[in-house]
């Protein structure tokens, strides 16, 4: 699925983190992919972002859309057809507040994106979100995070800076089509990649508390970072068809 390049700028990224144990992750993963692990730990977690002024590159910004939106993913490495060690993320599911996104998620942008309510605050140095599926009654994911200067020492990262560089060097996501076992590629390019720390006041998501898919004990909280106001641009990346 070939998109022209997209352009805007990130008003507001949570990226919330987590431990889990590689032969748990790999069981939601393509054959294609396998996890990315860090100190025997796979990483897998929730993007949560403000995407503002989204257009084709070359038009004003005026002219373009804001919405909310949010991906669970997990880092994986795969080798291209060329052979060559790549990482990035696949994502399991994608939700957004945006009609257009939904309409176009699958068929002109990748991924298929759940129709959600977002409902965010940002006060005071602390962010809440609910998400909520359309005809849905429960969350499917709730937080509350706030800003700090402090990186946990419990992470499975030594600090802050190995954290950003792990995520910033993921930085090509592919998700499932509709129907197809053509998974379409999509990268993320930042070229003034900042992040800081974030304390987890509370967390639930209906994905990863899903005790079925991932059992008790192998899936633990690490840590959460937070990006504000940082242009931006996506690129398509080759498709990739899914191994059963």
């Amino acid at each position: 699925m070939k998109i022209p390049t997209i352009k805007g700028v990130i008003g507001q990224r949570i990226l919330l983190n987590y431990r889990i144990a590689p032969e748990v992750v790999q069981k939601v993963l393509p054959k294609n992919f396998r996890p990315k692990v860090v100190k025997g730990h796979a990483i897998g977690g929730i993007c949560l972002i403000r995407l503002d002024h989204i257009r084709p590159k070359g038009l004003p910004a005026f002219m373009g859309i804001c919405s909310e939106n949010s991906a669970h993913r997990v880092a994986v490495e795969w080798e291209d057809e060329n052979g060559k060690s790549q990482e990035g993320v696949f994502v399991p599911r994608r939700d957004t507040g945006s009609r257009l996104n939904h309409l176009a998620g699958g068929r002109i942008f990748p991924g298929v994106h759940h129709l959600s309510d977002f409902n965010v605050r940002d006060q005071d140095g602390k962010i809440s979100i609910k998400v909520t599926e359309k005809g849905q009654n429960q969350p499917f994911v709730d937080l509350e995070v706030e800003e700090t200067n402090t990186f946990p020492e419990t992470s499975v990262f030594s600090s802050i800076n190995e954290s950003s560089q792990f995520f910033e060097n993921g930085c090509i996501g592919y998700s499932s089509r509709p129907n197809s076992c053509v998974m379409d590629g999509l990268k993320l390019e930042v070229t003034d990649w900042k992040v800081t720390a974030l304390n987890v006041i509370r967390v639930s998501s209906a994905y990863y508390d899903d005790l079925e898919v991932f059992p008790e004990r192998s899936i633990e909280l690490d840590h959460a970072l937070l990006m504000r106001d940082i242009p931006h641009l996506w690129h398509s990346e080759p498709n990739m068809t899914a191994e059963a």
